[in-house]
């Protein structure tokens, strides 16, 4: 694993919708059960934590989600169960007005880290899942999220 690309992966969308609307649906426990693969339909299990199901294999997935509008950042706290999780997966939204994409556009992206103990296999299904999912968002953020 002496490859960064082995331990990060990220990738992105514009997405034909403002920042706010953006981050509304990313931060939306109910929404995260629409969209990732890995934690379909989502529903409250303690304090801010959540529980869905893998669409791979019907494992469990616990999921808590941190916004912090001020960095147009969501952090998302995962694991196998509610009082083991641990930071693994971001998104940032960017104003896509100031990378030139025009006025009231976002850009998207998902960032995922590699834990030590993750083997290939399952490294790979991540990467190819995230690459699914930030499709799922671009359509979910432009059609079906409300107006933010």
């Amino acid at each position: 694993m002496s490859d960064i690309r082995e331990r990060v992966h990220a990738c992105a969308a514009v997405v034909a919708a403002p920042v706010g609307r953006c981050l509304d649906l990313l931060a939306d426990p109910r929404t995260l059960g629409r969209w990732a693969l890995g934690a379909w339909g989502t529903v409250p299990v303690a304090d801010d934590v959540w529980r869905g199901r893998s669409l791979f294999d019907d494992g469990e997935a616990f999921v808590k989600i941190l916004r912090r509008d001020e960095l147009g950042l969501v952090d998302y706290l995962v694991g196998g169960s509610a009082d083991a999780l641990a930071h693994r997966i971001s998104a940032r939204v960017h104003d896509g007005t100031g990378l030139g994409y025009g006025a009231g556009t976002s850009l998207v992206v998902l960032t995922a880290w590699r834990p030590a103990a993750m083997d290939d296999d399952r490294w790979h299904r991540l990467k190819v899942t995230h690459e699914a999912e930030i499709l799922l968002l671009k359509g979910l953020m432009e059609g079906a999220a409300p107006a933010g």
